[in-house]
């Protein structure tokens, strides 16, 4: 039998006025259904900066290699540019994670009327990506994958 475990990490001092004021700001901004999506968010960009920390203490050649692997990840889904830097890594905001997700990118591409509608036509199954139907808004796009989005 598998265990679920959580993918998430809520923040640490949840009830300050300006951190719950920015949450609710970046909820209405992409169309996120509770705080827990943003806290996904939040965690994976978490782990992704502390990989990125993680590699600057490494020695050069260990460094090379795993440095490469990290930057072909961001850049397939196109969080980094092609000449990007582990500055820039160290630089991502938990508005360009937000950006890669589907119900942000199909409502992004006009092909819904609103980020709800946008979740909407996700959840009812209508959205394919590549081969596939994806049924989960907060799946994440990868740059080749924007243009096989359809809608049937």
């Amino acid at each position: 039998m598998r265990r679920f475990r959580k993918t998430w990490e809520s923040p640490r001092h949840p009830w300050r006025k300006e951190v719950l004021a920015q949450e609710i700001e970046l909820i209405g901004k992409y169309g996120l259904r509770n705080k827990r999506e943003l806290w996904k968010a939040y965690t994976i960009l978490r782990r992704i900066r502390a990989r990125a920390r993680k590699l600057l203490g490494l020695t050069a050649s260990e460094r090379s290699m795993e440095e490469e692997k990290l930057m072909n990840l961001l850049r397939r889904y196109g969080l980094i540019a092609d000449s990007g830097k582990i500055d820039d890594i160290l630089a991502l905001t938990v508005e360009d994670i937000l950006k890669r997700r589907l119900q942000t990118i199909l409502f992004e591409m006009k092909m819904a009327n609103s980020l709800y509608h946008a979740r909407q036509l996700i959840a009812h199954r209508k959205v394919i990506v590549g081969d596939r139907v994806v049924s989960s808004p907060s799946y994440l796009v990868k740059k080749d994958e924007e243009e096989k989005i359809k809608i049937r």
